[in-house]
């Protein structure tokens, strides 16, 4: 059903089988005791800019996003390539404007950084809120994939074996984020990403060879591949022409991607300013080359398996990857060497991405709802903190898996713009004014979070994501009251507009003490310098 052979599927079988038994052994071993906070949060803030950076571009580059973007340049080209581009200036926007601040005024989790400003249980309680909004929706899409994934590769295709495929991935993950933390989540980031690179540069090396090193012949076998004509190396093939669906979709891109909350997490592990600075500049240049890697790769699906093919595997192209390097790995030995080096970056991809985001959802659980967003203020003690951020790592992802078997039959993309649209209109507003505004209170912390999250979750019902098209949730039924393909054109301003109008005309009876409580510590936010009085 995809190329592969059978040497090619058991090899890729029992290398993925090794791998997931040896990064959870690391797991266990890095692993840390269980009343030692620190380490599980933030791993000691150990790692070195080399290793963060690698960490970092890990977490950034989830499943959805290495399998999508590909998927995008095969069907769409140009504006797929777009899109590549802008998940590059969106860590770029991260380590320019975000990255210093979140490190300095953050200690575990989103909302310890926000309530720098805004102190106390409802600003816990908002914070763990939208972290899981946000990155529920992620996961679930990740994990709902795993199934037909691990049935393509392995040339499965009953509805038993994909159910199944979920659940024992979805223990894998469980493991890693429960056992390991954010030292063990991190070294698995840092394997997956390593392996990636490896992965896409072989592939990528094996498709320009078939075209004699020829980038122009590459994409003229693109162009007429892909059933669009010269309109696939044009503007407006994915949005129909229209300039604000792109405007809104790439905007969203940008700032959502620099903003969830496992990405602004990892800025707690690392050692200081100075590492902050040299981690972000490697996984800059990771994600770089990796984006130019899938580009090469999304034009070869195009060129070698053609847009029908790729479309008839999966409306989104997400299995791209996988059947372009099945044309070009080739028969025999060295053939299934490749295409087991590539199932096994994916699914590293896939366990590690989703791992990251339980860890995340898990410690927001534990830290900002359980031991700080109690009614009688008092923190949890160390050890059960431990404990409790352990059980809501198998919770959440017991729930996320839950979801994916309910959905795996769904046309379920439309998560991931979700979760891109809560990090863009409700997350980054709150960080952008919590940095930077003096006057940012409490209230307008709240309107900005649970307004922006509300605004995304009521407009993305009226796209053509969920209704109205062939590739949304419902195919068959038409409620497309929106134009646009994303919310951020709309829900991005009301994010911002909602903090401003929440600050200037909300009663918050403290606005004056969180103001002075903010200038206390400015200088150490922004620039890492000690606060007046502080040595």
């Amino acid at each position: 059903m995809n190329g592969f052979d059978e040497s090619a599927r058991s090899m890729s079988l029992t290398a993925f089988i090794a791998v997931a038994s040896l990064t959870l052994l690391l797991c266990v071993m890095t692993g840390p005791d269980r009343d030692d906070l620190d380490a599980f949060y933030t791993g000691y803030r150990a790692l070195s800019p080399l290793r963060g950076g690698l960490a970092i571009a890990g977490d950034y580059l989830s499943a959805a996003t290495v399998l999508g973007t590909t998927g995008v340049i095969a069907l769409t080209g140009h504006d797929g390539l777009v899109l590549a581009l802008s998940t590059v200036l969106s860590l770029v926007l991260l380590m320019f404007l975000l990255a210093e601040p979140l490190r300095n005024a953050g200690r575990f989790t989103m909302g310890d950084m926000l309530t720098r400003r805004a102190p106390g249980r409802a600003a816990r309680i908002a914070s763990c809120t939208v972290t899981l909004a946000a990155l529920m929706p992620l996961m679930v899409v990740q994990l709902a994939g795993s199934g037909d994934l691990l049935a393509f590769v392995l040339g499965f295709d009953s509805s038993g074996f994909r159910t199944g495929s979920i659940i024992a991935l979805g223990v894998v993950m469980i493991g890693y984020a429960a056992i390991g933390g954010m030292k063990g989540t991190a070294l698995i980031q840092i394997v997956k990403t390593v392996v990636l690179l490896g992965a896409g540069l072989l592939v990528s090396v094996l498709v320009l060879d078939r075209f004699g090193w020829d980038t122009g012949a590459l994409l003229r076998a693109a162009e007429t591949g892909s059933g669009a004509g010269a309109a696939y190396l044009r503007s407006g093939l994915q949005f129909g022409g229209s300039d604000l669906d792109m405007i809104s979709s790439e905007l969203t891109v940008v700032l959502g991607a620099a903003c969830l909350p496992h990405i602004t997490m990892r800025m707690t592990s690392l050692r200081d300013t100075r590492s902050v600075r040299r981690s972000l500049s490697w996984a800059v240049g990771v994600v770089v080359c990796l984006c130019l890697l899938l580009a090469v790769i999304g034009f070869g699906a195009a060129a070698l398996v053609g847009g029908k093919r790729v479309t008839a595997a999966g409306a989104q192209g997400n299995s791209a990857v996988l059947q372009v390097t099945g044309a070009v790995a080739g028969a025999g030995e060295a053939g299934a060497l490749v295409v087991t080096t590539m199932t096994t970056a994916i699914f590293l991809t896939l366990l590690a991405s989703v791992a990251g985001m339980i860890l995340a959802c898990a410690n927001s659980l534990a830290h900002d709802l359980f031991a700080h967003g109690r009614r009688d203020g008092r923190p949890l003690a160390p050890r059960t903190e431990m404990a409790t951020a352990q059980g809501a790592a198998i919770g959440v992802g017991a729930l996320a898996v839950t979801l994916a078997v309910l959905t795996r039959h769904w046309n379920v993309q439309a998560l991931v713009t979700l979760s891109f649209c809560v990090g863009a209109s409700a997350i980054a507003p709150a960080l952008v004014y919590s940095m930077f505004w003096r006057r940012f209170t409490r209230t307008g912390l709240l309107c900005t979070l649970l307004g922006g999250t509300a605004c995304v979750f009521v407009l993305i019902t009226g796209t053509n994501l969920v209704s109205g098209s062939p590739g949304s949730v419902f195919p068959h039924r038409d409620f497309n009251w929106f134009p646009l393909t994303t919310t951020g054109l709309v829900s991005i301003p009301f994010g911002f507009l909602a903090g401003w109008l929440g600050t200037v005309c909300g009663r918050d009876p403290d606005a004056a003490g969180q103001r002075r409580r903010y200038e206390a510590v400015e200088p150490w936010i922004l620039a890492g310098a000690p606060p007046a009085g502080r040595t």
